[in-house]
């Protein structure tokens, strides 16, 4: 399908979180709030809903739809929407792209299928099959997740190559491949293409190294929180402010030490009490199988808070 977005896959993109009431329930008044801080974070390029942040693995067809209808309504024409294509399923993936373009989505991030994971890297024609189903369906420009190596269901260079020349609606990807060789690879042979697919990071944990190989964005779940630090640490980047950014990188490692040390699987539950201790969201409820964070935990985030110089007044404003 012709592509009519303008969106353009640079800068800083937070992945927003989905709040829930103590039913379970999408909260959507504190998302609409969530989604207002974000915005209001001058360099902001654009807010992802429906993803691994916003626990999408949880949410029925519904709710996704009405989590990407609600982030649209909120954001308005203000900060361009990415919405996650989370299936295990090419054809409904294909329904969630047309839901995501019907509610005014700018962009997708498409997640990859499950079953990739039993070698399926040895059979590319899968992987470019799930695409043709989702550029058929919709004609929004669309982000690639690249996972992590480990997770067996990254693509094959080779692979991710392909796509962008079969699918021209491919701008960027989201790389989380976790190789700094496979990383820098990434960023060179993607931009060299002739028309240049931008590398949007999340290697949050080594964010500063991963800007400064030359990716045009990032894309990340801390940014729910910290997204006014991305801004200052890739503007400085991009400026070669080494120094400056250097300085902000380590206002930034304590919140990587409060999101991400082990076990991974709490970084998101992590996050909500951040926001809960800054006052900036009501209640820190996560579904199943995530769990409630015992008191040491919640006192260990809120010592790592204090480290990086966020208060309820320092967060999401401007860094000087």
């Amino acid at each position: 399908m012709v592509e009519t977005s303008r969106f353009v896959a640079r800068g800083v993109m937070p992945a927003c979180l989905t709040p829930f009431n103590e039913d379970l329930s999408i909260n959507e008044a504190s998302f609409r709030s969530h989604l207002t801080d974000i915005a209001s974070v001058a360099g902001v390029s654009a807010i992802c809903a429906n993803g691994h942040a916003g626990e999408v693995a949880s949410l029925t067809f519904d709710e996704q739809r009405r989590v990407a209808a609600v982030a649209k309504e909120t954001l308005g024409t203000t900060v361009p929407l990415i919405v996650g294509v989370f299936t295990n399923s090419s054809m409904e993936a294909a329904r969630l792209a047309r839901v995501a373009q019907d509610e005014g989505a700018d962009a997708l991030l498409v997640f990859p299928p499950d079953i990739l994971a039993l070698e399926g890297h040895m059979r590319p024609e899968s992987i470019v099959e799930h695409f043709r189903w989702i550029t058929e369906a919709c004609s929004l420009p669309i982000i690639v997740f690249q996972f992590p190596a480990t997770s067996r269901l990254a693509y094959p260079l080779e692979t991710l190559l392909d796509l962008c020349h079969r699918y021209p609606q491919i701008r960027a990807i989201k790389d989380q491949y976790g190789d700094g060789k496979i990383h820098e690879r990434h960023i060179r042979e993607l931009g060299a293409l002739d028309n240049p697919v931008s590398v949007l990071t999340t290697h949050s944990t080594w964010l500063m190294g991963s800007l400064a190989m030359g990716c045009q964005g990032v894309l990340s779940g801390a940014g729910s929180v910290i997204a006014n630090l991305q801004v200052a640490l890739f503007t400085a980047i991009k400026s070669g402010d080494l120094a400056k950014a250097s300085v902000i990188n380590d206002r930034i490692y304590p919140t990587v030490r409060a999101f991400y040390d082990s076990p991974m699987l709490d970084q998101f539950t992590r996050m909500k009490n951040a926001l809960v201790m800054l006052g900036r969201m009501e209640r820190a409820v996560v579904r199943p199988p995530l769990a409630k964070l015992d008191a040491e935990e919640i006192a260990r985030i809120s010592q790592f808070l204090k480290e990086a110089r966020l208060t309820p007044e320092t967060a999401y404003a401007k860094v000087a």
